[in-house]
Formats: C-alpha cells, sequence, structure tokens
C-alpha cells in the first residue's frame, strides 16, 4: 500500500502554510502530496489558493514527493490551459506532477465567481473530451481531434511531460467515472467505499480499459478518506466524543457515519486491520484527507496517525 495525504486549502490558508505541511509530507516519507482545486473559501475572511500555481511552487521547493491535485474542475480552464500548466509544473518538479481533472461540482464558487457550472451531462461530456485532449497534448495518441467542445490539432505540444505525468480521474459514480478512469487515467481515485461497491465499479474500470486496448492492471486504485484514530480505547473515545460535540451530535451517530463509510477509525490495531482490507480489495495507495485549515494542521497529529494507519 502505498501512502498519501489529501488537503483542503478552501478552507484557509496561505502558501506558506501549504509549503509547511508539503515539507512535512515529504519528510515524513509519504509518497504524495496532494490538494484539492478550489476558489472559495467557507470562511470568506480567509485565503482559498490556486491548485496548479501553488503546485508550481512546491515543484521547486521539495525535492522527492509526488504533488498531485485532486482534483482540477475543467470549468476553470481551457483543456489547452490545463496541458501546458501541467507539464510545465512537471518540468518544473523534476517529473513529479499528477494531475487531476474532474467535472467540477460546487455551484456556489461558481455563481459567486462568475464562471458558468455546464449541466451535469454535459461536464461529462466535456470530461471524455478534456481527458482526450490530454492524451493527445501529452504525445500519448495521436492527432487531431475534434469534439462537440474542444478540439486539437495536428500539432506537437511542448514541453512534453518530462515524468509520467499520471492523469488521474476520480468520482463516486458507477458507472461514467469508472469508464472515464478505464479509457484514460493512469490512476482511479475515489472516496472510501464498501467492498461491494468498489467491485462493481473496478469491474467498469476494467471493461472500459480492456475496450480501449488499454492494461487495466497498470491503472492504479486509490481511496481517500478521513480517519479517527486513538492512542488506545479511552483516547479514541475521547476524540470521538470532541468530533462529535464540534459537529453537534451524539458520539454513536458519528462512529456509525465513520463505520458505514469504511473509514479507519478506533485505535491503532483496528484502523491498520481497516487499511490493510482496502489492499486486500485492490487498492493500492490511501491519501488520508486532512478536512481543516492548512494553518491549523498539526503535523505531530499526523505522524501519530499516519504510523497507526500504515501499522
Amino acid at each position: 500500500m502505498q501512502y498519501g495525504m489529501l488537503v483542503e486549502p478552501q478552507l484557509g490558508g496561505t502558501y506558506e502554510d501549504l509549503l509547511r505541511v508539503a515539507s512535512w509530507a515529504e519528510g515524513f516519507g509519504l509518497g504524495t502530496f496532494a490538494r484539492s482545486d478550489h476558489y472559495l473559501a467557507n470562511d470568506k475572511s480567509r485565503h482559498a489558493t490556486d491548485a496548479l500555481a501553488t503546485l508550481a511552487g512546491l515543484a521547486r521547493e521539495t525535492g522527492s514527493i509526488e504533488l498531485s491535485v485532486l482534483v482540477s474542475p475543467l470549468t476553470f480552464r481551457h483543456p489547452a490551459v490545463i496541458a501546458k500548466t501541467a507539464a510545465t509544473i512537471d518540468e518544473m518538479s523534476g517529473g513529479r506532477l499528477a494531475l487531476g481533472v474532474g467535472t467540477g461540482w460546487m455551484e456556489s464558487e461558481h455563481e459567486k465567481l462568475g464562471m458558468e457550472l455546464y449541466p451535469l451531462r454535459e461536464r461529462f461530456s466535456r470530461l471524455f473530451e478534456t481527458l482526450q485532449y490530454l492524451r493527445i497534448a501529452f504525445g500519448r495518441e495521436p492527432g487531431p481531434f475534434a469534439g462537440r467542445h474542444y478540439g486539437i490539432g495536428d500539432v506537437d505540444v511542448h514541453p512534453k511531460p518530462t515524468g509520467r505525468l499520471p492523469i488521474v480521474v476520480g468520482g463516486g459514480g458507477a458507472h461514467k467515472t469508472p469508464s472515464l478512469a478505464g479509457r484514460f487515467a493512469d490512476e482511479y481515485n475515489m472516496f472510501v467505499t464498501d467492498a461491494d461497491s468498489l467491485t462493481s465499479r473496478l469491474d467498469v474500470m476494467r471493461a472500459a480499459a480492456k475496450e480501449a486496448e488499454r492494461d487495466p492492471e497498470e491503472i492504479l486504485i486509490s481511496f481517500v478518506g478521513t480517519a479517527l484514530i486513538g492512542d488506545d480505547d479511552a483516547d479514541y473515545r475521547e476524540r470521538l466524543a470532541a468530533g462529535a460535540a464540534k459537529r453537534g451530535i451524539e458520539p454513536a451517530e458519528l462512529e456509525e457515519r465513520y463505520a458505514s463509510r469504511g473509514l479507519p477509525i478506533g485505535t491503532a490495531d483496528k484502523a491498520s486491520e481497516i487499511v490493510s482490507d482496502y489492499a486486500a480489495s485492490g487498492v493500492q495507495r490511501f491519501y488520508l484527507q486532512v478536512f481543516e485549515p492548512i494553518d491549523a494542521i498539526d503535523t505531530d497529529d499526523l505522524e501519530r496517525q499516519f504510523a497507526a494507519i500504515t501499522g
């Protein structure tokens, strides 16, 4: 199992805050440092930094860790801009970028910033074309390509990726997302789900990959999820109570929410067992999602959590 972390900078925090946590992740030995891509903070007074701009900065201020965006909405940028920016960051990082692209979903940020959030059907149509465009721009498939929304001519785009520049497709859908992952992705990412849902999605993904004459075994499968881990049962119960109080619910309700989603909860032994079950189901990477402002992230606690889930 590979391990990474996903942070949510739209909750607040500057680039320097992001650098602090990314530097910790690299020093601790995590494989991937990922961030989301949203343009508005929940707290209107807080920063909400641009994902690709900050990853370009991290490309020069880190040296070994993979840098990823999970995922960048296609509504923010034309595929040409996504491709050119990603290839440039890949070059700047020495081949350490992973590019996640998705449909976009947060209606409020689009409305308040005057960006169009296309109907869902159109967003999936645009996502298909964006992924096709990227594979051509990165030199993986020949052009030209002309779709309903985007097109690219018979052109040799430079810079080409200096590294592998994996394309990540993520989402929780049962058919469209795994189909797109099988057709285009190097990594298929989803929130933690139960074994039956995972199996069904992987079947769809693998069928789509074979139809596209790709090897489905070359597509990395990854989960992302939060965790609630105590040093012992008493510590776990204390943390559970604190988390429930923060949400205004009873501890039993919060525990059921986590358990029903299959998230790592309980003592270190229990959390490690849950993550081991992911691996047994075919998941190859787990991102711990840290859903709090970047400037409030406690790296000592992160170290404690990762020590637990990695066994």
